[in-house]
């Protein structure tokens, strides 16, 4: 297919802005452009409650807890946002969030990890981690069932959930019911045939940023071989959590979050592979402006429903 005409229209008015090339600015100054062209939602959509609380773990934790409605307990999305593991914050996934208590009519505890490059791999996995075993540890306190907890991220929070429920797994704990990976990254390497179609152009994200955002996530290129950091090269998936893995066409992540649901789904690991023709990466983050991404937020949800009420797979 096209490209979508409201991704377009979007690159054009970002394009128009002459901006500098992401990989030519340092962290700090990326940040704080990403913190400029943040748009403002006039009206935030209402959810019930909104709580911020810190999790102290080897570091303080920030997280954000949303609770659609407060007359009973609810099932729990753990939620991490993208940025390549150097931008992003709890505002910038605010209306995310939002939409997904109130359509999954679940809690969401979205998560502030740490950020590269103060804070290498795998900081930022395991502030995920401490966060998702607080969160079943003390899933009573926010009024949550800790025998209904999902994690679920986006882009460079796609690549920490998948770790996280790997981690989980290998530890033992928490239990996991789900993992929501919306275009993850999942291997450190540029060479699959989306990097060749769409790393360079305009199309959102480009191979050279990719490169800009791993070389400041790796404290060394060896690290990108450990399946924490790219999920995909793990020996063994067997044994995870089910999977619903979003794509989009027009993104340079594209193949390799479909191979890795092809390698979960050899493993045994149910699975439903969603790809969103005409779309970009950021697309669901983009759901202000972007229709396809309020669709994506709504099966997001209608998949969390099924899990949580029904507990059936989604394959």
């Amino acid at each position: 297919m096209s490209l979508d005409l409201q991704a377009k229209k979007f690159l054009q008015q970002i394009s128009q802005l002459n901006l500098p090339p992401l990989s030519s600015a340092e962290p700090m100054q990326a940040r704080e452009l990403i913190a400029k062209l943040r748009g403002k939602e006039l009206k935030p959509e209402f959810v019930a409650s909104i709580q911020n609380n810190t999790i102290k773990s080897q570091g303080n934790i920030p997280i954000r807890i949303y609770t659609p409605r407060l007359d009973t307990q609810l099932p729990i999305l753990v939620y991490l946002h993208g940025g390549g593991w150097v931008l992003g914050d709890l505002d910038g996934v605010d209306h995310i969030c939002r939409s997904l208590a109130n359509q999954a009519d679940c809690i969401v505890v979205s998560v502030d990890y740490r950020l590269a490059p103060e804070h290498k791999f795998p900081t930022a996995v395991e502030d995920a981690y401490a966060v998702t075993n607080w969160v079943s540890n003390n899933a009573g306190d926010i009024n949550g069932d800790k025998t209904r907890i999902a994690i679920a991220g986006d882009s460079a929070g796609g690549n920490i959930a998948a770790a996280v429920a790997l981690m989980a797994r290998d530890k033992g704990e928490p239990s996991l019911m789900f993992q929501i990976l919306i275009y993850p990254t999942t291997k450190y390497g540029f060479d699959t045939e989306s990097y060749q179609k769409y790393g360079q152009g305009d199309f959102g994200l480009s191979k050279e940023e990719m490169m800009w955002f791993w070389h400041h996530y790796l404290a060394d290129v060896a690290d990108g071989q450990n399946p924490y950091a790219s999920p995909l090269l793990a020996n063994n998936l067997a044994n995870l959590p089910p999977a619903y893995i979003i794509t989009a066409e027009y993104d340079v992540l594209r193949d390799e979050a479909e191979a890795y649901a092809v390698k979960l789904e050899s493993a045994g690991v149910p699975v439903k592979v969603q790809r969103y023709d005409g779309m970009i990466h950021s697309f669901v983050g983009l759901s202000l402006v972007i229709d396809q991404g309020k669709s994506a937020i709504a099966d997001i949800a209608t998949q969390l429903r099924i899990i949580f009420k029904e507990n059936k797979s989604v394959a």
